[in-house]
């Protein structure tokens, strides 16, 4: 039976499973990829991954399946196997900008360096206080450099420089242009700040949207972590009634 009513919107990192240390040490539980199928099937197809991942890495963690992602917080996104955007030589100042940031961080330990193409993130997690601190000083600086054409997107011990224009709220509104996403009504789950600026046009736009974990939010419903994510989906994906209104007040 499917379910044309919604349209499902799902953050990665810290939603859809739990934060690692490192960005390469995200551990998908095993029945997670064939899950987020059944539930796809379920919805019609309307289902997609909002993250600021690239589209290969998200098929990486969720192999054999490929579904619909906007990566890098919508600079490249995946439709019905049509791929958009997402060329790193469209970003030539971006690029000297990753080595001037590979520079200014060489000598800081426990910070992270991921060039995925069209951004960097800094992440600091495994790093001193005082090295975090230069780290972000680090990205912020390459930011200001680089001028309007992109900016700095903070989130838990990091932070990315990506087009100005790439925000998961306007790659949402994109989807949702199109079928089989088209006049459907959008749930969007997230846990981080990247997510709370895209919980604002959802809930503007008629939506709902969950806040993952504890903090202030805009969110309108809460779910305490990833688990908890997945045991909503996993039982969404089962036959169990989609009402997310039901879900607890954030």
């Amino acid at each position: 039976m499917t379910d044309t009513a919604f349209a499902l919107f799902l953050d990665f990192d810290g939603t859809l499973v739990e934060i690692a240390p490192r960005p390469d040490g995200v551990v998908v539980p095993p029945d997670l990829p064939a899950g987020l199928a059944r539930l796809r099937g379920r919805l019609g197809g309307a289902m997609a991954l909002v993250t600021g991942r690239p589209i290969a890495t998200i098929d990486g963690f969720l192999a054999p399946e490929r579904f619909d992602v906007a990566g890098l917080h919508g600079v490249e996104q995946r439709r019905d196997g049509r791929v958009a955007g997402g060329d790193p030589a469209a970003h030539p100042a971006l690029r000297a900008g990753v080595e001037t940031l590979q520079r200014a961080v060489a000598d800081l330990d426990g910070v992270l360096i991921e060039d995925k193409g069209c951004s960097v993130a800094v992440h600091w997690r495994l790093a001193s206080e005082a090295d975090a601190v230069r780290a972000q000083s680090a990205a912020a600086s390459v930011a200001g450099i680089l001028g309007e054409a992109y900016r700095l997107q903070q989130g838990k011990a990091v932070a990315e420089i990506l087009p100005a224009s790439a925000t998961k709220g306007h790659a949402i509104r994109a989807f949702l242009g199109e079928a089989p996403y088209a006049g459907r009504r959008a749930i969007f789950i997230g846990d981080d700040l990247t997510d709370e600026k895209a919980f604002v046009p959802v809930n503007e736009d008629g939506g709902i949207t969950i806040r993952v974990g504890p903090g202030d939010t805009v969110a309108r419903h809460r779910l305490a972590d990833p688990a908890a994510v997945r045991a909503l989906l996993m039982g969404w994906a089962d036959g169990g009634t989609i009402d997310p209104e039901s879900l607890p007040p954030a």
